[in-house]
């Protein structure tokens, strides 16, 4: 306890006070503003008594100084001169409570509740900042993740467009991966990927940005650096990794990088350009032998060859012209008996042609780079609403139907008007459906999400942010988007019987979400056993291979 009082004897009659109600704190006695800011910088408190008026400041500098060093800190006033408008003032400065001195029998109450949710508000603190620096960093290697990479990768564009300083973008992939993955399993490749991030970790410069793209992909953007020594880096990175050997249960194995480079020049004008020609160089590395280093060259005859060999675009577009596009769906179940108020189900995009039923990650990607994500949208929404139409479950008195969105769409003005339209002519009640969209997609396009949730909303639409905690940076964004339901990312849900950081997020985001009014669900739910512990959490509903398959629509 830090204990701010110009008198000793009224700081005696605090502590013999709280000792009568059997709390006998470690104390520390400050009496100036240079006191007390020493002790806030180097001690460890767990709650501020403080008098109002002092010699050379008051309360109101406690609290200042206080925010200042200790933020989640608890302050009491404990005063004999202090007044209730002024009171009110210091609990709107932050200030917990108030308690006069010559009427102390509310002190020990005070203290027990305050040190108790101070505990708490530390707890929720530290869950915050863990969610926030997961928003740019990859949970596996702690590398900066692609989303931040990306935003790095557009501010070394935006330096190059003004100053025509030149950076380099260089695309990792592991040679061996896959065959240690397959037949060592998933936590040897999990291995093998912290391994070699921290061993890539040590070559690069202190300024330079090392990243994981996702899967055994890796990206490095060097800054202020020519081709020449770009080139040496990118050489010296293969030769550490081709130097590794990973040894798994007694079996060693030599694992090697192929790397695409590209410039970054005035001819350039957005990241996705630059990491889609980085990656087709990367896997003109691959064919040209591996372990070895491709610039990317827009007269390269087998560059040009790759990208003509990237045909989603046309494949993507047959599709739309054909309706090859079908939907799938996968049910939730409520957790709680309060929430069983009606069916739930996700609706799943699926690409049939003929014999293959494509999943969404094969051609979602593609769709997004090639900006065909928007048509494809459309297309889900035709299907969907056709089904609610044809079935009658759009004009239920029950029962929600969620619809998978891309943030491309929320920038489309039309879009709305559209999906109002067409709601208009199946009578669909809006209530009956919720659209989707992913946490980093909503961040990425706020001011459009905004715009279209609202308007919405409006008409009686529901709206669910999925993935929530896989990129959030901030609880604040819950603030700005009026969502209904909160989908927690199912990377946190499938670990959290193993892992009580996983559990700490999925009960953090729980929390927070109901805090906000909103309804919960658990993704990636595979077991009954990870089903019982989200029922004691109090998650409203779940989701997954251990509730249901996703199946065609009947």
């Amino acid at each position: 306890m830090l204990i701010v009082e110009d008198s000793e004897d009224d700081a005696l009659l605090l502590l013999r006070e709280m000792r009568k109600g059997g709390i006998a704190p470690y104390h520390e006695l400050v009496d100036s503003e240079d006191r007390l800011s020493y002790a806030l910088r180097r001690g460890k408190w767990d709650i501020v008594i403080t008098d109002h008026n002092m010699p050379g400041f008051s309360s109101f500098r406690v609290l200042e100084l206080t925010k200042k060093y200790c933020k989640d800190l608890p302050v009491i006033i404990v005063s004999g001169t202090i007044g209730e408008g002024v009171a009110v003032t210091a609990m709107k400065a932050g200030a917990q409570d108030y308690i006069m001195k010559d009427n102390l029998s509310r002190l020990i109450p005070a203290i027990d509740r305050e040190v108790r949710e101070g505990f708490m508000r530390q707890a929720k603190r530290v869950a915050e900042n863990a969610l926030e620096h997961m928003a740019y960093h990859d949970s596996l290697t702690d590398l900066v993740n692609r989303r931040e990479f990306e935003r790095r990768l557009v501010q070394a564009l935006e330096d190059t467009h003004k100053t025509g300083r030149h950076h380099v973008l260089l695309y990792l992939d592991l040679d061996q991966f896959k065959i240690i993955n397959d037949t060592c399993g998933h936590v040897a490749g999990d291995y093998l990927l912290k391994q070699v991030a921290a061993l890539l970790s040590l070559q690069i410069r202190s300024d330079d940005t090392l990243a994981r793209l996702g899967g055994d992909e890796f990206g490095v953007l060097l800054r202020g650096c020519d081709a020449v020594h770009a080139h040496k880096v990118a050489e010296k990175l293969c030769e550490v990794v081709h130097e590794f050997r990973f040894v798994w249960q007694n079996k060693p194995f030599s694992v090697s990088l192929s790397i695409g480079m590209v410039l970054i020049n005035e001819n350039y004008n957005s990241a996705g350009e630059l990491l889609s020609h980085a990656d087709l160089a990367c896997y003109a590395a691959k064919d040209r032998g591996r372990n070895n280093v491709q610039l990317y060259e827009t007269d390269d005859s087998d560059m040009q060859q790759r990208q003509r060999d990237m045909n989603w675009t046309s494949r993507i577009q047959q599709a739309l012209q054909n309706n090859s596009f079908c939907l799938w769906q996968q049910e939730m179940v409520a957790l709680q008996p309060e929430a069983n108020d009606g069916y739930r189900t996700e609706f799943l995009v699926r690409l049939n042609e003929g014999d293959d039923i494509v999943p969404p990650g094969a051609f979602i990607p593609a769709a997004e780079r090639f900006n065909l994500m928007t048509r494809v949208d459309r297309k889900v929404i035709d299907l969907a609403f056709d089904y609610l139409d044809r079935t009658g479950l759009g004009r239920e008195s029950t029962g929600t139907f969620f619809i998978n969105l891309s943030g491309s769409s929320f920038n489309e003005p039309e879009l709305f008007l559209y999906i109002s339209q067409l709601a208009e002519r199946y009578k669909l009640i809006p209530e009956r459906i919720c659209f989707e969209i992913t946490e980093t997609s909503a961040i990425a396009n706020l001011n459009a999400t905004q715009r279209f949730i609202n308007s919405a909303k409006r008409r009686g639409f529901k709206f669910a942010l999925d993935d929530f905690g896989a990129g959030m940076s901030s609880f604040s964004y819950l603030k700005a988007l009026p969502v209904d339901y909160l989908k927690i990312d199912g990377g946190f849900v499938r670990n959290l019987l193993d892992d009580p950081i996983d559990l700490s997020i999925v009960d953090a985001c729980n929390r927070i979400g109901h805090s906000a009014g909103l309804k919960t669900v658990a993704e990636f739910v595979e077991n009954d056993e990870v089903r019982a512990r989200l029922v004691e959490l109090g998650l409203d509903f779940a989701q997954g291979y251990g509730i249901s398959m996703p199946r065609p629509l009947e």
